[in-house]
């Protein structure tokens, strides 16, 4: 392909504050030339040392792989953070073009005989006590990359790794579109005011905007989540609440050509041919082989252990809902009426309502609330910067700050658009890592679905959406708080079984009074939610926990029956499915129905055979924050711990880190205490 370089501002020097991406001057036609470029620029660097005359060393093969390809790696996260969180028709065929791209040079990275020759050499022959602790996790992190991934495979076997990796890479893609062209493609348009019984004024505000902004009269409602969840929370209509409910739960799960059944199938099948060529069980004894838990065997017991415990607790807050149903009408409760009558309950039983502590929680101060957390914590200061380019106009950036010195940048997406995929995630646009003198410091971002300002009323979140922008504000921490000379071991890059426990543990602070009374304030009157609510949000913390527990304990279970060489060619999704969790389900299924077609975690994203983690990292936050709550949950000597813990992203193993944090190995009890799973 003829392309001038410098018509492209991805491939030039990024003349902007800390050299952030932009995105003012990118266009979507860009990337694919970029990509191309720079995937040809990273193979001369490997071309290099590969060449090299001079015997293998830690510094000529280790550190110069560790360093090839870093312009490569911002434009392709800049590029799939854009598909994820803005994409639009040309950016979504691009990724059709650009996933395979990369997922070949991946290949041709750890497939290189004689680059891997050159690996093996240092591996088998270095001198480790002349390594750093954090060179050594990075040899064994390498050395393991490539024996695991197919550098010991013969040719023909290479060859057709290489044709399962470029599949696999479309299918994600496809997947994942899919879902976000099934959002986008229903809405549940109300035209009579009966039909909005129930549904709080703010809510109805917000369906009427929708409305207009389709240029029609009355009232839409919507997949995405600010639509979605209040409407089935306070619906008092059943048959409108089953709508929408069958509309969810058959995303990309019905006879179009967005149907997602296809694609799972020829993912889970690829992936077991995958693991299968190289040596493995199934997909899940190869993931597992670098996580926490070690082995599927140790997360089946894991799982099945905490539904034994978990279990009798929700059957009774079923039951309870199902009381409320009865004097309803309701002879049998199902699925679609769960959010409802939880609701209800919680009302009824605490004096509680979501909704209406909405006006205390503005998004702005939630937002101030987390940095205040980690102002208290870790000394971080957030400056917001005007003078940075951002991708989409509702997109703050912050400079965070320690000591009053550069620290990071974070993005912050907080509104659904037709463009963004749903759910809550953080993500990077560049990693942190040294090189000689220069800490070259993150670029870290935040992406949620909440619900939008109107004209009159700012973003007011539900309590559980403050829980939501704090666990994210976590795995953003994580990242801020990097320290580490190698970016392949900084930040996040930890075992997906460890990562979820800075999102987890900042979720607690939500639930603190001490934080509540200072952050929670109405946001027409300032006036500070009173002392009898923050209580009850205190006090309604355990509320249908059992039945929270038993929804993550059956995606699990899905997950690793899908990894676990379980499916079979007969098998239908929706059968597979119900058979998979079958323990775990406390209502009938609602036939036409299935999680696994829009499942994203598992599919397209990096859970697979990992959902667990999930429950697996909330032992470990329970148990980390049990011990601030022992000494205080501002206390500066535990603070500094944790900030120790999160700075060494990779560089020690996940549990010699904890163990060094907590002063012994994570134990069940504070997570069964703090989810109210003990009598």
């Amino acid at each position: 392909m003829n392309f001038n370089a410098s018509n492209n501002p991805l491939l030039e020097p990024f003349y902007t504050p800390f050299n952030s991406i932009p995105f003012a001057q990118i266009r979507p036609i860009d990337f694919e030339p970029a990509i191309e470029q720079s995937i040809q620029a990273a193979k001369e660097e490997i071309q290099l040392i590969v060449d090299n005359e001079a015997e293998p060393t830690f510094a000529n093969t280790l550190i110069a792989l560790e360093r090839a390809g870093k312009r490569l790696h911002i434009i392709a996260s800049t590029f799939f953070n854009l598909h994820s969180a803005e994409t639009n028709d040309e950016l979504q065929q691009a990724a059709q073009k650009i996933s395979p791209l990369m997922a070949a040079y991946g290949n041709d990275i750890i497939l290189n005989e004689k680059l891997f020759a050159r690996v093996k050499i240092v591996y088998e022959t270095v001198d480790r006590q002349l390594l750093t602790i954090e060179d050594i996790r990075l040899l064994d992190k390498t050395y393991a990359d490539f024996t695991r991934n197919g550098a010991l495979l013969t040719d023909e076997q290479k060859t057709r790794l290489r044709k399962i990796d470029q599949e696999l890479s479309e299918l994600k893609v496809q997947f994942s579109q899919n879902i976000l062209q099934e959002t986008n493609a229903f809405m549940l348009h109300l035209k009579q005011e009966e039909e909005l019984d129930g549904i709080p004024v703010s809510i109805r505000e917000m369906a009427a905007e929708e409305a207009a902004k389709r240029h029609l009269t009355g009232w839409v409602f919507t997949l995405h989540h600010p639509s979605y969840v209040p409407f089935m929370k306070y619906a008092q209509n059943r048959e409108l609440r089953e709508r929408m409910y069958l509309a969810a739960a058959s995303k990309a799960f019905q006879a179009n050509k967005y149907n997602n059944t296809a694609n799972i199938k020829h993912i889970v099948a690829l992936r077991q041919e995958r693991a299968a060529l190289l040596g493995y069980q199934h997909h899940a004894e190869f993931v597992l082989q670098e996580r926490m838990a070690g082995s599927a065997a140790r997360v089946e017991q894991f799982l099945q252990t905490l539904l034994f415990q978990a279990k009798p607790f929700a059957e009774r807050e079923i039951a309870a809902l199902k009381t409320l149903a009865e004097q309803d009408g309701i002879a049998v409760i199902m699925p679609y009426d769960h959010a409802y009558y939880a609701e209800k309950l919680r009302e009824q039983r605490y004096d509680f309502s979501e909704e209406a502590l909405r006006p205390y929680f503005s998004l702005q101060q939630v937002i101030e609330a987390a940095f205040q957390v980690a102002n208290k914590l870790y000394g971080l200061t957030f400056m917001l910067r005007c003078d940075i380019p951002t991708y989409h106009d509702e997109v703050s950036v912050y400079e965070v700050l320690e000591g009053g010195k550069h620290k990071a940048l974070l993005y912050t997406d907080w509104h659904p658009r037709s463009g963004k995929r749903a759910g809550a995630w953080m993500t990077s646009f560049r990693g942190q890592y040294r090189i000689g003198d220069q800490n070259v410091r993150p670029h870290v971002s935040i992406v949620c679905n909440f619900s939008r300002p109107t004209a009159d009323i700012p973003s007011l979140l539900t309590f559980s959406e403050v829980t939501t922008l704090f666990h994210e504000f976590g795995h953003a921490l994580h990242g801020i708080l990097a320290d580490t000379v190698y970016e392949s071991l900084s930040g996040t890059h930890v075992f997906w079984d460890f990562v979820e426990l800075p999102s987890q543990f900042m979720e607690n602070y939500c639930y603190e009074s001490e934080l509540l009374n200072v952050f929670a304030k109405h946001y027409h009157t300032g006036e500070s939610l009173p002392e009898t609510e923050c209580a009850k949000i205190i006090e309604s913390a355990n509320f249908m926990e059992g039945y929270q527990t038993l929804r993550q304990l059956g995606f699990g279970l899905l997950d690793m029956a899908y990894h676990t060489n379980q499916l079979t060619d007969l098998d239908d999704v929706e059968s597979f499915e119900n058979k998979a969790i079958a323990a775990t389900q406390l209502y009938p299924h609602v036939q036409g129905t299935a999680q696994s077609p829009s499942f994203s975690h598992i599919f397209p994203g990096g859970y697979a055979a990992g959902y667990y983690s999930y429950k697996w990292a909330e032992v470990l936050d329970a148990d980390a924050f049990a011990y601030f709550k022992e000494q205080g949950i501002f206390n500066p000597v535990c603070a500094e711990k944790f900030k120790h813990l999160l700075s060494q992203g990779g560089t020690i193993d996940p549990m010699e880190l904890y163990t060094a944090f907590r002063g012994r190995k994570p134990e069940n009890e504070a997570l069964l205490t703090r989810a109210g799973l003990t009598d």
